[in-house]
């Protein structure tokens, strides 16, 4: 007897290949059979018009904290996503010293907007090693989940205070190399670093990783070429525009013979010149025998900033300092008019590059306030209140923060979701140069919605007749899981492992944005249901049933080589050889 039985669905199998009416029969985790079925299994699911697939593939998230605190790494898993990768953009909390571990969580909590309070409380922060890390995940999680070595965990566990301050000597590089090759050899899945402007620490001082040379970079990712199913996935400084990003890039990839992907490309219309120019990253790679992958998020990221944790603020020219200033001292400072005429000239300047987008004041919306008497603007953009005020946008703004004790959060205006947009990002999703993600599930808690990649792909794709329902899936799960080597993952195929996700084609969709107090010390975050989704199984195990989690833990934490294969590019094994 099968464990359990599937019936009816329509299976789209992940490769692409039509979709067709079929059973689907899962025993000891693995898919045994597919087609018509007569045998019964323990459990049965009755799956009739709708679609049965492989469970979706998320490799751009920040789940590792998260993953201590709630199992289930929601909303990604009720969501349809089944495997996760963590670790990114440099940011590991393993291999890990006990006089690291409260530098990286206050990074953390800056960088990547997580609680404080949430990681202080919600995370032990007593392992060592990055195997003793990924044991302690051992039967916690619901989903799969593979993480990545971050840069600057490597660089604070070796080099200290001073990862902040200078460049590595060669005896720090050969010491970061070699714990790379040993936390990868525990189960690590790659190489994750960054070197872009807005990722800053609790001090408003860049990141550790911001603080290698180029030659730092690519020596840490030659570490990888000779340790089986390993990837690479970086964070550029400019927006590709100069050839020196790309070089960089095409090098780490050449170095170690791996993939890399990079973070992130959100394709407008309005912008087409700009897709065009991010994605020829991959043939300036190609040429030189490198893969370089644009991660794209298939929606507009609805983003919300604000002055108390100052993240992307903190990126314009000039503004850096402020930052580093208490709450108190922050609030003098900008009541001056001859600083704030400093800061929006920095944050109007060519020295802002794509950052200017983000300086027009007066269309952002106010989302969120601090007091009870500012309730009346939500909703209401910078211009409206500039205007019944009298007052320039900019310094509406900072007054409004000021009233707030600088918590109110704005939403920048988005260029319009026109249908040009949208065939553009379909477009993109299908591109050999890009990969679906960029989710950042895990992190900015408080400021975006992108964990909903999954469904509001599917949502789009059929409101805005862009892709059938078979390359949907297919750019959801197999494409990501063959980027990573993920071995019998991202397909329905007999044999290989049972992620499955069941799901109504013509309701699947993200639900309204809303606030959730859930998180350890009482901290809140953005969060969104899941509409249309049924079923979610992992490892034959269901996770979830009509939204609701079943307690189950059936997840596995991915070791590399163990769990992944090797994916090389075409001219590493020339670049090796010289």
């Amino acid at each position: 007897m099968y464990d359990l039985v599937i019936r009816g669905g329509t299976v789209v199998d992940g490769t692409g290949a039509d979709a067709r009416e079929a059973d689907v029969a899962i025993h000891d985790g693995r898919i045994v059979a597919i087609g018509e079925i007569a045998e019964e299994g323990a459990k049965t699911l009755d799956a009739k018009g709708r679609v049965v697939a492989p469970g979706f593939v998320d490799i751009h998230t920040h789940y590792d904290a998260q993953a201590f605190w709630d199992g289930t790494l929601s909303p990604s898993s009720f969501h349809g996503v089944t495997t996760v990768v963590g670790g990114n953009c440099g940011f590991s909390i393993a291999p890990l010293v006990p006089e690291a571990g409260d530098y990286l969580m206050r990074m953390l909590a800056r960088v990547e907007g997580m609680p404080l309070e949430s990681l202080q409380q919600g995370v032990p922060w007593d392992w060592t090693s990055f195997g003793s890390y990924l044991d302690k995940l051992e039967g916690r999680l619901a989903v799969n989940a593979g993480f990545l070595v971050g840069h600057s965990a490597l660089r604070r566990v070796v080099m200290g205070e001073d990862a902040t301050k200078r460049e590595a000597t060669d005896e720090e590089l050969a010491e970061m190399v070699e714990l790379l090759r040993q936390s990868v050899r525990e189960g690590g899945m790659g190489f994750s670093s960054s070197i872009a402007a807005t990722h800053n620490d609790e001090a408003g001082d860049p990141v550790p990783s911001r603080h290698a040379s180029r030659e730092e970079i690519v020596a840490l990712a030659r570490a990888l070429r000779d340790l089986p199913g390993t990837t690479l996935e970086f964070i550029p400084g400019t927006g590709l525009w100069q050839d020196a990003e790309k070089s960089l890039m095409t090098d780490m990839s050449l170095a170690a013979n791996r993939p890399i992907n990079w973070n992130v490309l959100s394709p407008t219309a309005a912008n087409a010149e700009y897709t065009h120019h991010q994605l020829g990253a991959g043939d300036y790679a190609a040429e030189r025998g490198a893969t370089v992958i644009a991660l794209t998020v298939p929606q507009t990221p609805t983003v919300r900033i604000n002055l108390f944790s100052g993240f992307l603020f903190d990126a314009f020219p000039g503004w850096a300092p402020l930052f580093q200033l208490d709450i108190e001292a922050r609030k003098e400072k900008l009541k001056d008019p001859t600083y704030r005429k400093e800061l929006d000239e920095g944050a109007n300047s060519e020295a802002a590059g794509l950052l200017r987008g983000l300086a027009r004041w007066a269309t952002m919306t106010i989302d969120q306030v601090g007091r009870p008497e500012n309730e009346g603007v939500r909703g209401r953009t910078i211009g409206e209140l500039a205007e019944e005020q009298g007052k320039t946008p900019f310094d509406t703004m900072i007054d409004l923060a000021l009233s707030d004790d600088l918590k109110t959060s704005f939403k920048p205006g988005n260029p319009p979701e026109d249908q040009a947009t949208w065939e553009l990002r379909a477009k993109t999703w299908t591109d050999g140069r890009a990969v679906v993600g960029a989710s950042d599930a895990g992190a900015h808690l408080d400021m975006i919605d992108t964990f909903a990649f999954s469904t509001n792909l599917l949502d789009h794709s059929r409101e805005h007749d862009l892709l059938p329902i078979e390359e949907a899936v297919r750019q959801l799960t197999d494409v990501p899981a063959r980027l990573y080597g993920l071995r019998e993952r991202g397909r329905l195929q007999e044999g290989w492992y049972a992620d499955i996700v069941i799901f109504d084609a013509d309701r699947v969709k993200s639900g309204p944005v809303y606030t959730r107090e859930d998180l350890p010390g009482g901290a809140y975050r953005l969060y969104a249901d899941a509409e249309g989704i049924g079923h979610v199984i992992v490892n034959g195990t269901e996770i979830i049933h009509d939204g609701v989690h079943t307690g189950a833990l059936p997840g596995t934490i991915f070791r590399s080589g163990r769990d992944t294969d090797t994916v090389e590019v075409p001219g590493g094994r020339e670049k090796g050889q010289q």
